[in-house]
């Protein structure tokens, strides 16, 4: 207080000092105020290097309170999230109704945050992309619902009822919903080994519904509970392994639509897939290959070379798979291929969603098993979209709140699984069309939605003769997009164990199963986390000039070590079982080893006396690492040293305070290493606690 008034007086005083004439005296002046700070300081300090202020500084580690147990984390994380908000906007609608109302329903519909700003220049825009995207959503919506082995007006269901949802209730302006080739694919991988969906459609169909709710259901509760981290454990080297496996499985599995093959597997794997090719070749048609294969080089050209030579030529690469659909349609009916053993699609069920609420199945042998599956495919699905939505945020200078999308995607999923549709989520493809076709809002999703509606309703007997080749070429087509060769040379370049993850995700999609490689993924990144939290090691610290901070002496050279003293700090931040025993043996034999090499240079005189353990890093410890400080603490006595603790964390003083180890240690804990060193190396009583 007394340094902040001065301060205020000079500042003052500097204030009325400015004028050319007064050099002098404003000289004068910032010295005397100088040297005042230096006096200030200089007592400050002294003041905390007494004896009195450093036993205070002691007693804020010693004394703490008891920290809060895991039921108590629990409710008052239940009560920040759920029941504090609720109380004060309850409470703020007795006050002020409309405001608080208002600000009710923002939170619930996000888009009314941004409505007031909407013009008749947005809305342009808005149709504008809607129609492109709807162009490129319908002919994709068809395609991924056979990949997801549905019939394929599902596919056009679910790209009506879901995006409708997810615009009142979303919070990205960009991200387009709808099927997506990654969720087909997980869904027609592990689905078809509880129901054959070719020997039982319906039962299958019934099934697939039963996912999508409780995928729906999981990532609702993400979102309510404010559970985002659980996305997060799909690493991003993890999702680029899993996204490229899954792109050439995929790629194989349409092989057998291009090439108009009749025998093929149900597995997934690349040996299972190409070794069915090589058997079922003789039965290829060569008119589906001709097809297939030409519009698949038109829509490549398309968007590949034209719309990124000529930017202004976006909408053609979103429209080739529509324009596709329609030619080869027309092919098809005019020279009648499909008596020629042309695969058509054939009739799909026009009109409005049905409903499909007693198609779910709650009370079946598999419903513990469509729960999990629900699952693994909710955390799959909120991963891709979160990304994606993230990635167009950044570029637009908005912010994506990621509990509301998880309650935004759990809700449309829900509601989707009782209209007949299956799990949607955020398309990156079709989400990039969005956004170079200049959406403003989610608005374009609804034109999408209308477009695809009016489709249902008017236009499906017009597909009758598409042939199934033309929807294996759209789907292949927007493979590439999800095998990124450059995000993996940079994980390479940066970091070798995420390089790892990455492959190992990659190779166990490509090589066993969608779900073994997504195991690994998963598997890897926690085997990552539990060996950054319990590596074994030890950094020894040293004094860094002209400061109180201690670093690693290997990372910085310059630092001094301090006579008579060692000071180690644990790299990890949990000290335990898996742990604890390598980190004491590596603490004692450092002691030791610095122990003779200063008797040996200085005739003992600068010997260790004092291990300083920092402990800064330290989260947590357990029972066994406790054990293994006391074992320390005897074998440092034996040899004529002392152990002291610097800066322990919560909880670890806690738990060493209740096992009654600081007793052990004679009270030598302290909350910097300073005042350790200062302590125990210039003091011969210790006060016990």
């Amino acid at each position: 207080m007394t340094l902040a008034r001065e301060g205020e007086t000079e500042s003052s005083q500097f204030a009325t000092t400015t004028d050319p004439s007064n050099t002098k005296e404003l000289s004068q002046t910032l010295q005397s105020f100088a040297e005042s700070e230096k006096v200030q300081l200089s007592l400050f300090s002294q003041t905390l290097q007494t004896p009195v202020a450093s036993e205070r500084r002691r007693d804020w580690v010693l004394n703490v309170p008891e920290p809060p147990g895991i039921l108590s984390n629990l409710k008052s994380s239940f009560k920040k999230t759920i029941l504090c908000p609720l109380e004060n906007k309850i409470q703020c609608l007795g006050k002020h109704p409309i405001p608080a109302l208002i600000s009710i329903l923002n939170v619930i519909f996000p888009p009314l945050s941004w409505c007031k700003e909407y013009n008749v220049t947005k809305f342009r825009r808005d149709i504008l992309a809607g129609l492109t995207l709807a162009s490129l959503c319908i002919p994709q919506s068809i395609g991924y619902a056979t990949l997801a082995k549905l019939e394929p007006q599902y596919g056009l269901y679910t790209s009506v009822i879901p995006p409708l949802i997810y615009a009142m209730m979303g919070s990205s302006r960009d991200i387009a919903i709808g099927p997506v080739a990654v969720v087909s694919l997980l869904l027609s991988s592990m689905i078809p080994k509880l129901e054959d969906p070719n020997t039982n459609p319906i039962a299958y169909r019934k099934l697939v519904l039963t996912v999508t709710f409780f995928a729906g259901t999981f990532q609702a509760a993400f979102g309510l509970l404010r559970l985002g981290f659980l996305v997060d454990f799909l690493s991003h080297s993890a999702i680029v392994g899993f996204m490229a496996g899954a792109a050439c499985v995929i790629g194989l599995q349409q092989l057998k639509s291009l090439l108009g093959i009749s025998n093929f597997t149900n597995k997934t794997d690349i040996i299972s897939v190409l070794t069915s090719i090589c058997k079922s070749m003789h039965t290829m048609n060569p008119y589906s290959f001709i097809i297939g294969s030409s519009f698949l080089i038109f829509i490549l050209s398309t968007k590949y070379y034209l719309a990124r030579k000529y930017k202004k030529l976006f909408w053609l690469a979103a429209m080739a798979p529509l324009v596709s659909v329609i030619l080869s349609t027309l092919v098809v009916l005019l020279t009648r291929a499909d008596k020629y053993g042309v695969k058509i699609v054939k009739h799909i069920t026009g009109g409005l969603n049905p409903s499909s609420l007693h198609d779910l199945q709650f009370n079946t042998t598999h419903t513990a098993e469509a729960a999990k599956i629900g699952l693994i495919v909710a955390l799959v699905a909120l991963t891709e979209a979160i990304a994606v939505g993230r990635s167009f945020a950044a570029m637009k200078g908005y912010r994506l709140d990621g509990n509301k999308e998880m309650l935004a995607m759990g809700v449309m999923n829900i509601t989707g699984s009782l209209t007949s549709c299956y799990v949607a989520t955020g398309s990156f493809s079709r989400t990039a069309v969005n956004f170079s076709a200049g959406c403003e809002t989610v608005v374009s999703n609804i034109v999408m939605a209308i477009t695809v509606l009016i489709s249902l309703e008017f236009c499906t007997r017009l597909l009758y003769y598409t042939p199934v080749a033309i929807l294996a070429s759209i789907i292949l087509s927007a493979l590439p997009g999800l095998i990124n060769i450059s995000e993996a040379k940079y994980i390479w370049k940066v970091d070798k164990m995420d390089f790892l993850a990455c492959v190992a995700a990659f190779l166990g999609v490509l090589f066993v199963s969608v779900e073994i490689g997504l195991l690994l993924a998963v598997g890897i990144s926690f085997a990552r986390i539990i060996l950054n939290s319990i590596q074994r090691g030890t950094e020894k610290l040293g004094r860094l000039p002209g400061s109180d901070l201690f670093g690693d002496v290997e990372q910085y050279p310059i630092a001094t070590t301090t006579p008579g003293a060692l000071i180690v700090r644990v790299k990890s931040a949990l000290l335990c079982f898996a742990n604890a025993n390598f980190i004491r043996g590596r603490i004692l034999n450092l002691a030791l080893e610095e122990q003779d090499l200063g008797a040996i240079e200085s005739a003992n005189q600068d010997r260790v006396q004092l291990v300083i353990l920092d402990m800064s890093n330290l989260l947590s410890i357990d029972t066994s690492s406790i054990a293994s400080l006391e074992d320390l603490q005897n074998e440092l006595e034996s040899n004529g040293m002392q152990l002291a603790l610097a800066n322990p964390r919560w909880h670890v003083i806690h738990k060493l305070r209740l096992a009654n180890f600081l007793k052990k240690i004679e009270g030598r804990v302290f909350l910097t290493i300073g005042e350790a060193i200062e302590t125990c190396l210039t003091s011969k009583n210790m006060l016990p606690i």
